[in-house]
């Protein structure tokens, strides 16, 4: 449950604002693109030019499974330097069937990874 805010810090005042469907769509995209959680959050900061900080509280499970994504991601990337380094050091290397293994599992392994994000970043 988020905090309760002190009074001084509440926002109780409304803008409205009319735009064009590209307009709402350019802003739509960068908010997107800025990482903002809203509309608000995007016009406060390019207004104020201060961040606006959110803090995310996960729960015991959720936070669990997102450092075990953090380390598979990070086994997957240790997995890919080590297939670049072994191919970039022969000029004449031909992919064998071990490299196409490492490959295979590096590939599912980030299609886990994404579908644990769609999942739970949605």
């Amino acid at each position: 449950m988020r905090p309760k805010l002190p009074e001084h810090e509440k926002r109780t005042e409304i803008i409205r604002l009319l735009l064009t469907k590209e307009e709402k769509q350019r802003l739509d995209s960068l908010v997107r693109s800025g990482k903002f959680g809203c509309r608000s959050d995007y016009i406060r900061y390019t207004m104020f030019r201060r961040s606006v900080k959110k803090e995310v509280h996960l729960d015991p499970e959720t936070k669990e499974q997102l450092n075990n994504l953090d380390y598979e991601l990070n086994r997957i990337g240790v997995n890919l330097n080590q297939l670049s380094n072994k191919m970039n050091s022969f000029s004449t290397y031909n992919v064998g069937d071990n490299d196409r293994q490492l490959l295979r599992k590096a590939f599912e392994m980030m299609m886990q990874c994404l579908a644990f994000l769609q999942k739970h970043l949605r």
